[in-house]
């Protein structure tokens, strides 16, 4: 695809986007229908609702692609050969049950061999839309982004998550998360990864890292950080696996060795693979 092309498909994107995130506004203060689809990962009819809207409005737009959408209204896997968007209709489900205004939807455009073309994350609660394509760069509702000039680990500001199987698996960001904190000005956790790789992005935060997340937690926003200068890689330093978001380092660049350094020291101290 040319940019042309990519900057089209990106502003279509981003009106599916801000039209399901306006189904998420819309319930604020309403009662939810929770279910639970393991421990503690929650699901709403909201999710369901946003994804239907999403799915149907790509498949309209865009039919030769495929789709992936975490409530698994889409194709459910990807195959070689297409185009695939993977999205979460709402990131951050666990907050948006308890009508804490954090929260987002997320849409990643990869390409057929799986690298990240295009994403938009939409804010509803804070009318915040970040979008980028490969080759045109990222920006916050129209704003141009660039990711932050820090480059001390003690003067950093670092994002991350925790997966939902932690109360099951030993290899649960534990270890990481005691390591990182004690090196960082700051190290925070708010509930949504595809936001913390578009405040990456954004230059809100210096960096972030995560592990059990799945591709429509990180495609849209693996996009946004490159556009935005930035660097993502896995806890190795390379590139393997980084869309399927199993382990994901994204940083804004002069960080990135130093964040992999500690985590690396932190699992081998931890005896983690």
């Amino acid at each position: 695809m040319i940019n042309n092309d990519l900057q089209h498909i990106l502003s279509i994107a981003e009106r599916i986007a801000r039209d399901a995130g306006a189904i998420l506004r819309e319930a604020a203060g309403k009662p939810r229908a929770i279910e639970f689809k393991g421990a503690i990962d929650m699901v709403t009819q909201y999710d369901r609702q946003s994804e239907a809207l999403i799915v149907a409005a790509l498949r309209s737009a865009f039919p030769d692609h495929l789709i992936i959408g975490e409530e698994g209204t889409g194709e459910g896997s990807a195959t070689t050969g297409r185009f695939c968007w993977y999205i979460d209709p709402i990131d951050g489900t666990t907050n948006f049950a308890h009508d804490l205004p954090h929260y987002c939807v997320s849409l990643g455009l990869a390409d057929p061999d799986g690298v990240p073309l295009l994403g938009v994350i939409y804010d509803p609660p804070r009318d915040e839309c970040f979008a980028g394509y490969r080759g045109g760069g990222a920006s916050l509702n129209g704003r141009p982004l660039r990711v932050s000039t820090v480059d001390r680990l003690d003067r950093a500001v670092l994002l991350s998550e925790f997966s939902y199987d932690k109360f099951t698996n030993p290899d649960n960001n534990d270890a990481e998360w005691t390591a990182l904190m004690n090196h960082t000005q700051a190290s925070l956790s708010y509930g949504a990864a595809a936001l913390d790789l578009a405040y990456v992005a954004a230059g809100r935060a210096d960096g972030t890292w995560m592990q059990g997340t799945k591709a429509w937690d990180v495609v849209a926003g693996i996009a946004l950080v490159l556009e935005a200068g930035g660097r993502v890689s896995n806890y190795a330093g390379t590139l393997d696996g980084i869309t399927n978001g199993e382990r994901i380092v994204a940083s804004n660049g002069p960080l990135h060795e130093s964040i992999l350094a500690v985590l690396g020291e932190a699992r081998a101290k931890a005896n983690l693979k």
